[in-house]
């Protein structure tokens, strides 16, 4: 049995994103909007108000949403070290940012039906309780997205001064910015038809609000989708390694594989043939200023036919 450590050899798999004072603001997020949507359905509820009950369930989907995203800081954070993730959770957080961004894609089609059947059948409205209950609403999402921007827009801790990206903080930061625009369409919809008589207004504003939404949703759904689905790194990027490797030696890459493993690194699996191998070490060191790989696997293969040098 050999006593000697290994550790100098074996790599760190822990590539989440750890965002503590994100994910602790996030709570309180979550606690605000979930009083505000109780408060809400209650009102709604004994005073006959629809834009009460509506607003208040509509709130829900967010709590559901903040929800995902906590639970995401947390799995990432406890199962960190979980040697049945082959490369850690890195993942999590972002496969927490495409679910808010699915909840976030059905909020912005039930604001859509929900418009055009009140543009068929419109309904009385009671400007004063409704304008009261969007302002309410303004007032505490305006709060929330103070919270949450800071981390969402700073957050950057990488040696190599890149942004990181927190797409589960970006999701919850979304959510926060779509109920807090469609609190401010709410109030000019509901302030035009109480003094000019727009009524019209009122779901004309909740279809613009779910266009919007759903380009908020489709964006960060552009952003995770390649990630969970391990697509490459851009081509330019790629090809720098190569040329790294290659450049200046009888050195040929036959296979290259880059990954991300989490919202801000990278793993390589790279195979090359040369007529003069070197230690891995050697290549490890020819990819050192790509900061963005921090997982890299090299397979050296020895080859004595002239038909291994490059043409």
């Amino acid at each position: 049995m050999h006593k000697h450590s290994i550790e100098a050899w074996q790599h760190n798999h822990n590539f989440s994103v750890h965002n503590e004072k994100g994910e602790r603001r996030t709570h309180y997020v979550l606690l605000l909007t979930a009083i505000t949507m109780v408060v809400e359905i209650i009102a709604g509820s004994i005073y006959g108000s629809m834009a009460l009950l509506a607003d208040g369930w509509h709130m829900s989907t967010h709590v559901a949403a903040f929800v995902i995203a906590i639970f995401a800081y947390r799995y990432a954070r406890q199962n960190a070290k979980n040697s049945a993730y082959s490369f850690g959770t890195g993942k999590v957080n972002v496969l927490g940012g495409f679910t808010s961004a699915i909840v976030l894609f059905v909020v912005a089609l039930i604001m859509l039906v929900e418009s055009l059947h009140r543009f068929l059948e419109p309904q009385t409205i009671l400007f004063n309780e409704a304008i009261f209950v969007a302002s309410l609403g303004l007032v505490i999402n305006l709060v929330s997205a103070l919270l949450l921007k800071d981390d969402h827009h700073h957050h950057d801790h990488d040696h190599s001064h890149e942004h990181h990206h927190d797409h589960n903080l970006k999701a919850a930061y979304l959510h926060v910015l779509a109920d807090a625009m469609t609190s401010l369409l709410a109030i000019v919809a509901l302030v035009s038809g109480k003094y000019l008589g727009w009524n019209w207004l009122d779901p004309m504003m909740g279809i613009v609000g779910a266009i919007i939404i759903s380009r908020w949703s489709y964006s960060l759904l552009k952003s995770t989708g390649p990630i969970l689905l391990d697509a490459s790194i851009d081509e330019d990027y790629k090809q720098a390694i190569k040329q790294a490797i290659e450049d200046n030696s009888d050195t040929t890459i036959s296979d290259i594989h880059i990954w991300k493993v989490g919202a801000n690194h990278y793993a390589a699996i790279i195979a090359l043939v040369t007529h003069n191998p070197m230690t891995t070490e050697h290549y490890k060191r020819q990819l050192s200023r790509f900061h963005k790989l921090s997982h890299i696997t090299i397979e050296i293969n020895k080859c004595e036919a002239e038909s291994c040098l490059k043409s």
